[in-house]
């Protein structure tokens, strides 16, 4: 998988200068061997920033040298590397280097540097991730519903108080709908931004995963039939499962014959008394990935 993604790597820096055409995510998707959507989330997790920034930071990279080389003018650059206008590219320009392209060539001012990347894998072989692939038919999660930030680190306060706000007799009603795994009330993240950029919305249902009709009113998500990959953790809470999705992405997923799917993602979460540790059991949508 590094492999195939690596060449993906090597296209987009022969594209770079493609004047106003983006990136092409289903061409880098068909080197790289796997789906357009799990190309994204395997980029995301690995560079930790979205493919769409690299790409962007990569651009203005280039574009910065051939700013302070003073070649040629500075529409003409900002078109190549696919700006529409002088002051688009001014402006983005600015946001990535702190100064504007014409003061830059002025006073040749030091400018920042997206380095090209390329990936490895890390052998640390001191542990062991613990899963399962489980089919599953189509179910439903039945649960109170919020919009809330995606927080790759640390805790999330928009869920902690959406959670708080959730009262006792409604879990109880919740739970005895729950009629499979994962049992009893979970955490379900679904309808997030491909880039999977820190402070990106996504949809948290706190409910129950089950196969009967939900109450009247509740919030519904509708799961089709597929495959899922279960991963078990114990730990600190939040880190653990934070840490567990993050090795996911940057271990499991290189080293395994799957892909990510769309789908929600799961979290059966169960926290010590005083709420700093937890077991923890997330499941997310794969598939078979395809080999050419």
């Amino acid at each position: 998988m590094l492999e195939r993604l690596n060449r993906a790597m090597e296209h987009i820096e022969l594209h770079l200068a493609d004047d106003d055409r983006p990136v092409d995510v289903t061409e880098l998707a068909r080197i790289a061997g796997t789906s357009e959507y799990h190309l994204r989330r395997m980029f995301s997790a690995l560079a930790g920033m979205p493919l769409s920034e690299y790409v962007r930071r990569r651009r203005l990279t280039l574009a910065g040298a051939e700013v302070l080389a003073a070649r040629e003018t500075l529409l003409d650059i900002a078109v190549r590397y696919g700006y529409g206008s002088g002051e688009a590219f001014a402006r983005a320009f600015r946001a990535m280097h702190g100064v504007g392209p014409g003061e830059a060539r002025r006073t040749g001012a030091t400018l920042s540097s997206q380095p090209r990347m390329a990936f490895r894998l890390a052998v640390e072989g001191n542990s062991t991730m613990r899963h399962r692939i489980k089919e599953k038919p189509a179910f439903t999660v039945v649960g109170p519903k919020a919009r809330v930030p995606l927080v790759h680190l640390g805790p999330n306060q928009a869920i902690m108080d959406f959670v708080r706000g959730v009262d006792k007799p409604t879990l109880e009603r919740l739970e005895a709908l729950s009629d499979q795994e994962p049992q009893g009330i979970v955490a379900v993240c679904d309808d997030l931004d491909p880039s999977r950029a820190e402070g990106t919305e996504l949809d948290y249902y706190h409910g129950v995963i089950t196969s009967a009709a939900a109450p009247e009113g509740a919030s519904v998500l509708a799961v089709p039939a597929g495959s899922w990959a279960v991963f078990t953790t114990s730990g600190p809470a939040p880190q653990a499962i934070q840490e567990l999705w993050r090795d996911v992405y940057t271990q499991w997923f290189p080293s395994n014959p799957y892909r990510g799917r769309p789908g929600p993602e799961i979290a059966r979460i169960r926290l010590s008394a005083d709420g700093t540790e937890a077991d923890a059991e997330l499941w997310l949508p794969v598939e078979a990935e395809t080999r050419g």
